[in-house]
């Protein structure tokens, strides 16, 4: 990611347009030019009830003329209907085009002048209540698959916010529905854009681990408490990260491998722990705390799945051991619970 700075460097947040600009134009270009063309063919073919104030015979040009200022404007008065014919057809036609031609106009201006303003203005609005929204640092193969598993675990890809200075890589995050701001993850200025205090979570996935180390203690240093994932493909850097401020640190190699050593122990080892990890699978892996009924139970009586270990206290620990006989206020329980179940939580 290259480096920018932060006094000079403007962040704006942005969502895809449901219309090309371009196809838009040209549809709103054909409609105008579509209606003007009926009403010049019938002034032409019924050229006889027109009449001009210099008594001339009506040609093509007169009626191309008269059509043009009879649409844009109510006429000059050079060139008038003088049939009852012609003027019902200006009256209930042409009257109704000239005000859609400019509606027309009006709303080309709005949408290709207008809207840019008002555009940016929503967008400011939006980035100055984000909350409890979910930002992805990095918008890479991790990073994107990433934002697809949420969105498949039903999040609104509104409340996804990614960062990259990839032009091709925002214009895939916008394709997915998520608010994407061009900008440096490592800065101060782009995370506070983004409102990283009031997010839900940070996902970072820069593609380098000393860049994905940075994001993290920049992270942190702006919001102590802000969840933060992030992925590190050197185990050496592993510990960096988590001293960086990191809550969850992920090698996708070493999961990789975790899954192929698995499968040499049994035919279904790794097939279950990609089904607990997948949007698609059976079952999920589910992280709660502990209501007021279940205080003084032991995990293994909970009734929403199946316990697999408690964190107390900065500890963690599994369904065999004694702490686990007895839930106190304050537990986080990780439980296995069918994924219909997941969705309902």
């Amino acid at each position: 990611m290259r480096s920018d700075d932060a006094d000079h460097w403007s962040y704006h947040l942005r969502r895809k347009r449901r219309t090309p600009v371009w196809l838009s134009l040209v549809w709103r270009i054909s409609l105008a030019f579509g209606m003007i063309g009926v009403a010049l063919a019938v002034h032409w073919f019924d050229r006889d009830g027109l009449r001009q104030s210099s008594g001339e015979p009506i040609s093509f040009a007169d009626v191309l003329y008269f059509t043009m200022i009879t649409v844009t404007t109510v006429g000059y008065g050079d060139i008038v209907p003088v049939t009852q014919q012609a003027r019902l057809f200006d009256t209930f036609v042409v009257t109704p085009i000239r005000l859609f031609v400019w509606l027309i106009f009006l709303g080309t201006a709005y949408d290709f002048l207008l809207r840019r303003v008002w555009e940016r203005w929503r967008m400011k609005v939006i980035q100055r209540h984000l909350e409890g929204h979910v930002v992805v640092a990095g918008y890479g193969t991790s990073g994107s698959e990433a934002v697809n598993e949420l969105i498949r675990r039903g999040a609104d890809p509104n409340t996804i916010v990614v960062i990259d200075e990839s032009a091709s890589a925002l214009r895939a995050a916008e394709g997915c529905g998520a608010t994407v701001m061009e900008g440096n993850a490592t800065r101060n200025a782009a995370l506070e854009a983004v409102k990283i205090d009031c997010a839900s979570a940070l996902i970072v996935s820069a593609g380098r681990d000393d860049t994905s180390i940075l994001i993290v203690l920049t992270a942190r240093r702006l919001s102590p408490s802000v969840p933060i994932s992030v992925v590190i493909r050197s185990e050496d850097n592993e510990a960096i990260a988590h001293q960086a401020g990191a809550d969850t640190v992920i090698n996708p190699a070493s999961f990789a491998g975790l899954l192929l050593a698995g499968s040499t122990h049994g035919a279904h080892l790794a097939e279950y722990m990609a089904d607990l990890a997948a949007s698609g699978g059976r079952v999920a892996l589910h992280e709660r705390t502990v209501t007021e009924a279940e205080i003084g139970t032991r995990l293994a009586d909970i009734e929403t799945g199946l316990g697999h270990r408690i964190y107390r206290n900065g500890k963690c620990f599994g369904f065999w051991e004694p702490e686990a006989a007895r839930l106190i206020e304050g537990d986080t329980i990780i439980e296995v619970i069918p994924r219909v179940a997941r969705y309902q939580a």
